[in-house]
């Protein structure tokens, strides 16, 4: 097995010079970097030793409780005693108060450590982030300082058996009780919906509080504090992330408070899962860079074959094995800026519909990157890559949920190139990609074959039918603007030569 190294270098190449941090108020390069090395440390020596762990022995339902693998408990009592569910939330609550950007840092690191673990913290940011915005006082005291403490743990609550990708069937029930209410129905595929880490559960859960008939305008959203009236029912048996408890839970009389305005909650539940799908790029990335990492250093100690002069060679010595290799850094690093450009534009907030275009993009082409670099890495390792020594299998299995939840890649892709093209974040595209990687001729011819593409899309009836395609394209071209500006900086970087090799192979094929 191959330990885990957090990618710091990589990461803050691409915040300081790639995505251009310094453009956004209040970065603290030095403090970021910090932040960063701090959390390194801790996901090497505390988080990445419970990965195998978890994926072998896996969550376990008893009595009606989620039981974690072993050292999971104390791990997340050493997370949460060190203030890291708190990162993102205001200092008056007793949080960090640091930028997404410094966030987006700890969260790849978090998730190339133990992905299942991160799944089950994660959701904390977007919770807090959802009480500031639509939270009354009251819920915002009452919740936000204990979420981030680490005390309570947070889940989001959308998918029913009848309602996945379409929430307008969702059928979970509020009723009126008083100045409160009172759900009833299932809720699946709930990650952390149950776990015996933190003291509470707060689950932001979507359900009808009018008419079936009246479709997504009936949907609102509620704070619902587990305990009396949830139940979970079962936890699910997954391909990869064992250690994460995916659970079915059943609401019946539950005490709910509504946050934000009746009838209005996909509106305040897409503040958490905007949020959500920009960490799920970053998992990507995460599982894509730990799956070079663990290729290269395989690579590099197998012996196989001989060289042309007949001395015994390494499997990096071979032309198709470095092929692979190149392959799945320039994936990771790219990939990596995509999201950072993608962080800089939200933290600036003066483009906020090229933020919604640009988001989508990193979610399908992020998560494919994972996928498809872990595959590589089974290939490159060949049989011993199939086998569970070196987790590359666990790496594949872990990234494969990433390009179907918190959106189907397939509707995402959608949403580029219908809603996506008729706003003005598409015509913001094309100026960040002139910013990016104007000075590439490249990237510029590729630029001018886009823009014609774009606007056959826009005067088409159908453009789902192309869609795939367009979404595909305008993914690759955002990921060889980022590769155009690594070679621009590459010099910046602590192995330069690296840099500039993957981007010539990167920006010539």
């Amino acid at each position: 097995m191959t330990d885990f190294i957090a990618p710091t270098d990589d990461i803050l190449f691409s915040l300081r010079h790639v995505a251009d941090a310094r453009r956004v108020d209040g970065w603290d390069d030095g403090l970021a970097s910090d932040i960063l090395g701090h959390f390194a440390q801790f996901a090497e020596g505390v988080l990445a030793p419970l990965n195998a762990i978890g994926d072998e022995q896996g969550a376990r339902l008893v009595d009606g409780r989620v039981l974690m693998p072993d050292g999971f408990r104390d791990a997340y009592a050493q997370l949460a005693e060190g203030g890291w569910q708190g990162l993102r939330a205001p200092e008056r609550f007793g949080g960090m108060d640091q930028s997404a950007l410094v966030a987006s840092g700890v969260s790849e690191v978090f998730t190339g450590a133990n992905h299942a673990m991160q799944m089950i913290c994660g959701l904390v940011p977007g919770a807090i982030e959802t009480l500031l915005h639509f939270g009354t006082v009251d819920q915002q005291e009452a919740w936000i300082p204990r979420l981030a403490s680490g005390d309570v743990l947070s889940t989001m609550c959308l998918t029913e058996a009848g309602a996945g990708s379409d929430l307008s069937g969702i059928r979970c029930k509020a009723v009126r009780d008083g100045s409160d209410w009172r759900l009833d129905g299932e809720k699946v595929f709930i990650s952390g919906g149950d776990q015996n880490m933190s003291s509470g559960v707060l689950h932001l859960v979507l359900a009808r509080s009018g008419s079936l008939e009246d479709g997504l305008k009936g949907l609102s959203l509620f704070l619902c504090s587990a305990g009396q009236g949830v139940t979970v029912t079962r936890i699910e048996e997954k391909l990869g992330l064992h250690a994460s408890p995916t659970c079915q839970l059943a609401f019946s009389g539950a005490h709910a408070e509504l946050i934000g305005v009746e009838g209005d909650g996909l509106r305040a539940m897409f503040t958490v899962m905007n949020h959500a799908r920009l960490d799920v790029a970053l998992q990507g990335v995460a599982h894509a860079a730990r799956a070079s990492q663990i290729a290269t250093a395989y690579a590099q100690d197998r012996v196989q074959g001989r060289r042309k002069d007949g001395s015994p060679a390494r499997l990096i010595d071979h032309s198709d094995v470095q092929r692979m290799l190149a392959e799945q850094a320039s994936l990771a690093i790219g990939a990596r800026a995509m999201c950072h450009v993608a962080f800089v534009e939200l933290e600036r907030s003066d483009r906020p519909d090229l933020v919604a275009f640009l988001t989508p993009l990193c979610k399908v082409f992020s998560s494919e990157a994972g996928i498809k670099a872990a595959d590589l890495g089974i290939q490159i390792l060949g049989g011993y890559g199939y086998l569970n020594e070196y987790q590359m299998g666990q790496v594949w299995r872990d990234a494969r949920i990433t390009s179907i939840y918190e959106g189907a890649n397939g509707i995402h892709e959608r949403s580029i190139a219908t809603r996506g093209l008729k706003g003005p974040g598409a015509d913001q595209f094309v100026d960040l990609v002139q910013e990016l990687g104007g000075a590439s001729d490249i990237v510029r011819s590729d630029l001018a074959t886009w823009v014609e593409w774009r606007d056959r899309m826009r005067m088409t009836d159908d453009a789902e039918r192309e869609a795939h395609g367009f979404a595909q394209a305008t993914a690759w071209l955002f990921f060889r603007a980022c590769w155009a500006k690594c070679a621009l900086v590459a010099d910046l970087h602590p192995d330069p030569t690296r840099i500039k090799t993957l981007a010539e192979r990167v920006l010539s094929s």
